[in-house]
């Protein structure tokens, strides 16, 4: 099983790294077109701003291979937003897998949202064996709006998409590899699948 994490200069890389590890998995950091097209699951990370994020992708030309990729693909937090049509940060274009705009919480709550949330409404193999209303780690101030490809949600301020799939496309808002017992099961389905 190879398993990549794309390395493009803004994730939090080694501690996805350290969670498979955890499970007895090798995951490689590369940015090697072809070594990424030769993964057999692929996890796209992300922390830091989405407008900076995507001008680093146009430069390693990611930007135009991500959506060609036809093995499971797995975006964390700024990954799963980047892989959205648009985001209010930096008034970004995204990858425009997912059919939905990334909008920016409310400032009536606490931005960004740190900490413990429950996942509800979950909706594919991805949550095999975790239960509703799971809590999961999540920093974030903007948040992937409801929508048909969401596949669980969460509620802070509005309810949100926390998770979203199409195709061989997944998207997580929250730190699996933060996220105790819960994040683990849900690494252990992505490479199930």
């Amino acid at each position: 099983m190879k398993i990549v994490i794309i390395d493009y200069g803004a994730g939090n890389i080694k501690s996805i790294q350290f969670a498979f590890k955890r499970l007895g998995l090798e995951a490689v950091l590369s940015n090697n077109p072809e070594e990424i097209k030769a993964a057999d699951k692929i996890i796209f990370p992300g922390v830091g701003e989405a407008s900076s994020a995507m001008k680093m992708l146009r430069k390693s030309k990611l930007d135009i291979l991500i959506p060609t990729l036809t093995q499971p693909v797995l975006g964390i937090c700024l990954g799963m937003q980047l892989l959205c049509k648009t985001t209010e940060e930096g008034n970004a274009e995204g990858l425009g897998i997912f059919d939905v705009d990334v909008k920016r919480f409310n400032t009536s709550v606490k931005v960004p949202q740190m900490g413990w949330n429950t996942i509800s409404n979950l909706k594919s193999d991805l949550f095999k064996n975790i239960n509703d209303k799971s809590y999961m780690y999540l920093v974030h101030s903007f948040y992937a709006e409801n929508c048909k490809e969401s596949i669980a949600t969460t509620d802070y301020d509005v309810v949100y998409a926390s998770a979203l799939q199409k195709d061989n496309f997944y998207g997580v808002q929250f730190h699996p590899e933060k996220s105790s017992d819960a994040g683990e099961q849900l690494l252990k389905n992505f490479i199930a699948l």
